[in-house]
């Protein structure tokens, strides 16, 4: 062993050795690569010498090295002794059986390589030399010349890889070369060998079958679809004893064949020729050979779209295609393996091309059927995690969903093509369902599953009227009570189902009673599973809001079985982890139902009350209750009496919104009275604990909903409310009561005008303590949630302003008390006008001007009420607002925000000038302008056509002149003016 095998020893075994002398090692090896004249004579010499497998695979990566890197650098006179060498390596001294498959490859990759670079122009023959002449030939050198074709395949001729255009121009220039000198004989080889060895090697057999399969695609298909290889093949998938291993490389070489490209007709001969139906005869094999099968079927659905109009093929390529067809629907049925994905677009492709289905294909979408439901259905094995569910459970419903997506696309198809075959497959698999006790609960989930989907392929007519067998299915849903039904799933899916098909209701008041009961009874709302009780009464709630008067009739009983319920609602421990991750299906919705229910005009006032009161009694008990006993302690946000208080707060809300204020003030005022005593009720919460946000929010909510529904008697209310909702409150808070602010502005417009007088001053300080010049920091945190909530005030800030002067309240800004924010807000107002990144908030400082302006200054010089408003307009916002800003370079007439905002400038322009008059035009066209280095002539024509629009009041015209005046003035300023 001399130094380099010792060195290389070194490089591939690590451990045997330190970091330092293995870093010798690896700078040795790199010194003998310098030379590439010197490295093949050394690499060839060691491959014929050296009986070390790391000291050979190391010679083999090196020549493949040299050649991808280096090539241009090798001496020509060198390349013939490389050529011969590897031959010889490959074929007539061939690496020793004993070898590792590994050192095998690595050498039919050098040669491929070489191949890629002189074949044919510099190394015409190859191919022929390489060639194994059977029966006389080494089986290694059959390996060989295998493993070899692989290389070849995977390093340049498939087309499976993404390709540089070099290499597709090499791939090319090599398979054109081997079509015309070499293809016929390898195709012979490959006869040869698999009947040679079939017996004695079939793992040679195989491999030449492998390699085969992978030059199907570009070579004659006469080559290998004859009368020679055709019984050969079928003859080793279809023999008893045939191992597994040369059966599937036969069928491997079969699908090749099949997916060959060629025109329809061509392809058409050629199914017919093969004899895959032989195939099709053993069930077993068939799950053995599925890809063999759904390739087949596939390419023989795609000859029948193509000749299926024409009179000769027509038939035939049907009687082709119907052929293969109940072995893919047995696939689907029974292997596991099957890529269902290709599998279900197939059967869809079939579906599509169907438009008078025969006989035989609605027999045909029966079995479609049939294989839906069988791959909808849950494994089993998963039964006990999906009731809970647990994390298992969880995430085999998100594999599952995933899985029916395409499924459901299909069942669809066949829908719409045989609804009437559709509507027999389901209503046998209920009847199956209900009638068997043994039918297990992934079979009853995924019938009614089905059931639900095929809802979605008819109109809300078909539904109502009950269309075709609807009106029987219908019925059988309603009164189904299966073995399973306390399964998660299955009470899930069959109250969405129920919920589906509701508007057969509508027109059937018959069955009023059984839509109650499957809301209602142990199927629904009282179901023993939570997640199946939550979602019953969000789906009853919208089952209520549905029919409504029809439910009239049948409130007492309704009321009665959800008392349990509504109890269980406020006195339920609402910190368990259960419940606390229950999202927004959290049970209120049964007392929004109830409420919807109660707020019907069709309910007596004696009965409405009676009810009514009834759910707002014991609920406002239990505040007082909870109440009375928190005064003596303090109260922490995540206590159960704070949770318990959040939940009875929640139940008042929803029950509150069935009603409306026409009916609360008007026609029912007793009902009035009622929510005015609950609310006084709730806000001593308020009042006691202002400062335990979740409460507050909860409460805020409420007194949204009361504004609606109470009108102006919520007045008296009003003061405390709002007075302890700012208590110490932050951003978020603040922005949830300017919320419940505007809602009051915009609801009863000037009458809260002495409220927000009262309530201005606290709101304008806190905000601009809030939203102080350093709260807005650029530094690190400056995308901080803090930041977040922050920039969402300031939107809302502006908003309020907005809501105040278009509502008539800009009074409120001169109020006595309010008078010391008025310069702070004008400030505010021109510096957001000018230069805020958010083009809509300053349309909104925009048109507060307008109205300010409208509100505040008489025509021309008469008295305003607001004494240094007029010139601040003018001075201020005119030219800085309405000139500079618009020069900026940021302001970008591209963008639709931007236009908007530009329109609202010019129609304060408009504004000004009636307002004003010549006082406003004077400045602009003597200050304005002229700091803008504006042409004297634009400055005239500006002022004609401002005069022309006061006339005809034709502001298209204005906006698109002064919009091209500030283009010109931009362009002339080259970018340089910068607004300050």
């Amino acid at each position: 062993m001399d130094d380099l095998e010792k060195a290389i020893l070194l490089v591939y075994e690590p451990s045997a050795a330190d970091p330092g002398l293995r870093a010798q090692a690896m700078a040795f090896c790199e010194q003998a690569k310098a030379d590439p004249s010197a490295l093949f004579r050394l690499c060839l010499d060691r491959l014929h010498r050296s009986p070390l497998v790391p000291v050979q695979f190391w010679c083999l990566q090196a020549l493949h090295d040299v050649l991808v890197l280096r090539y241009s650098s090798i001496p020509p006179a060198d390349l013939p002794l490389l050529r011969s060498s590897l031959i010889c390596l490959a074929s007539d001294r061939p690496l020793p059986h004993s070898s590792p498959p590994f050192l095998r490859n690595k050498l039919a990759q050098v040669l491929a390589t070489l191949i890629r670079l002189e074949y044919p122009t510099l190394w015409p023959s190859p191919f022929l030399h390489l060639l194994p002449r059977l029966p006389s030939a080494e089986p290694l050198a059959v390996d060989m010349f295998a493993r070899l074709l692989v290389a070849l395949d995977d390093d340049l001729l498939s087309q499976d890889y993404p390709r540089s255009p070099e290499e597709v121009a090499a791939a090319s220039r090599v398979k054109d070369s081997m079509r015309h000198q070499c293809v016929p004989q390898i195709a012979r080889h490959w006869f040869d060998a698999v009947s040679l060895y079939r017996s004695s090697a079939a793992a040679l057999a195989a491999a030449a079958l492998d390699t085969m399969k992978r030059y199907v695609s570009w070579i004659d298909i006469t080559l290998v679809a004859n009368d020679a290889f055709i019984p050969l093949l079928f003859d080793l998938i279809l023999a008893p004893g045939s191992p597994e291993q040369l059966r599937s490389a036969a069928a491997g070489c079969v699908l090749a064949i099949v997916l060959k490209r060629m025109d329809p007709r061509s392809k058409f001969a050629l199914l017919r020729r093969l004899r895959v139906n032989q195939v099709f005869a053993d069930a077993d094999l068939v799950l053995k050979l599925v890809t063999l099968i759904t390739g087949y079927a596939s390419e023989a659905l795609e000859c029948y779209k193509k000749l299926g109009s024409e009179e000769i093929e027509g038939p035939f390529s049907l009687e082709l295609l119907e052929e293969a067809l109940p072995s893919v629907f047995y696939v689907m049925q029974n292997c596991e393996e099957v890529d269902s994905g290709n599998v279900v677009d197939f059967l869809s492709d079939y579906v599509s091309t169907m438009k008078s289905p025969s006989q035989q294909q609605v027999a045909y979408l029966g079995q479609i059927l049939e294989v839906i439901r069988v791959q909808i259905c849950y494994d089993p094995a998963y039964r006990s995690n999906l009731n809970i569910p647990d994390k298992i459970g969880r995430e085999e419903e998100d594999q599952m969903s995933e899985r029916r997506k395409e499924l459901f696309t299909l069942f669809r198809s066949v829908c719409r093509v045989v609804p009437d075959v559709t509507q027999l497959f389901i209503r046998t698999l209920l009847a199956n369902a209900l009638s068997s006790s043994e039918m297990s609960v992934e079979e009853v989930e995924a019938a009614l599953t089905l059931f639900y989907r095929y809802g979605e392929t008819v109109s809300e007519e078909a539904i109502r009227t009950g269309g075709g067998l609807l009106g029987e299915l219908i019925p059988m849903l309603l009164l189904a009570r299966f073995s399973c039904h306390l399964h998660r799933v299955v009470a899930l899916v069959y109250l969405e189902t129920v919920s589906r098909y509701i508007k057969f209701v509508q027109e059937n008041v018959q069955y009023i009673p059984h839509v109650l009961a499957a809301f209602l009874d142990e199927r629904g709302i009282h179901h023993p599973n939570l997640n199946v009780s939550r979602r019953a009464s969000y789906l009853f709630m919208r089952a209520v809001k549905l029919l409504k008067a029809k439910l009239v009739p049948f409130l007492d009983t309704i009321l009665q079985s959800l008392q349990d319920t509504v109890a269980h609602f406020t006195s339920v421990d609402w910190m368990s982890k259960e419940l606390k991750c229950s999202g927004s299906e959290d049970g209120s919705q049964t007392f929004e139902a109830i409420g919807l229910l109660l707020g019907m005009e069709d309910v007596l006032p004696e009965k409405q009350s009676e009810y009514l009161a009834a759910f707002l009694n014991p609920l406002c008990q239990q505040v007082k209750a909870l109440l009375l006993d928190s005064k003596v302690q303090e109260l922490e946000e995540s206590s159960a009496k704070v949770v318990a208080l959040q939940q009875i707060i929640m139940a008042l809300n929803a029950l509150s919104k069935g009603f409306n204020e026409r009916l609360v003030i008007g026609s029912r005022p007793m009902v009035g009275i009622m929510f005015k005593q609950t609310l006084d009720v709730v806000l001593q919460i308020l009042v006691m604990f202002p400062n335990i946000k979740p409460l507050r929010n909860k409460i805020t909510s409420f007194l949204h909903r009361m504004v609606d529904i109470l009108g102006t008697s919520i007045f008296p209310c009003l003061h405390v409310a709002l007075k302890q909702l700012l208590v110490e409150n932050e951003p978020k808070d603040m922005v949830d009561f300017l919320l419940l602010i505007n809602q009051l502005i915009c609801k009863f417009d000037t009458s809260v005008g002495s409220l927000l007088e009262e309530i201005f001053p606290a709101i304008a300080s806190r905000l601009f303590v809030f939203l102080s010049s350093d709260a807005f920091s650029s530094g690190s945190g400056a995308n901080t949630e803090e930041i977040r909530e922050l920039q969402e005030l300031q939107r809302m800030l502006y908003t309020f302003l907005h809501v105040m002067a278009t509502h008539d309240l800009s009074s409120v800004f001169l109020a006595p008390n309010c008078k010391g924010y008025l310069d702070a807000i004008m400030r505010l107002l021109l510096l957001t006008s000018c230069t805020h990144k958010d083009m809509l908030l300053r349309k909104l400082c925009v048109q507060i001007f307008v109205k300010l302006i409208k509100d505040w200054c008489t025509n021309n010089n008469g008295e305003d009420k607001v004494p240094g408003f007029r010139s601040y307009i003018i001075e201020k916002f005119a030219t800085e607002c309405c000139l500079y800003s618009v020069l900026d370079k940021s302001f970008e007439f591209r963008d639709a925000n931007t236009l908007l905002l530009f329109g609202e400038i010019v129609l304060a322009q408009k504004v000004m000038y009636e307002k004003f008059g010549d006082a406003f035009i004077i400045h602009f066209l003597s200050k304005g302008l002229p700091a803008a280095h504006c042409p004297q002539d634009l400055a005239e024509q500006y002022y004609q056509k401002l005069q022309i629009f006061q006339q005809g009041n034709d502001i298209k015209t204005l906006k698109s002149f002064y919009q091209s005046l500030i283009e010109n003035l931009k362009q002339h300023q080259n970018g340089s003016f910068v607004f300050r």
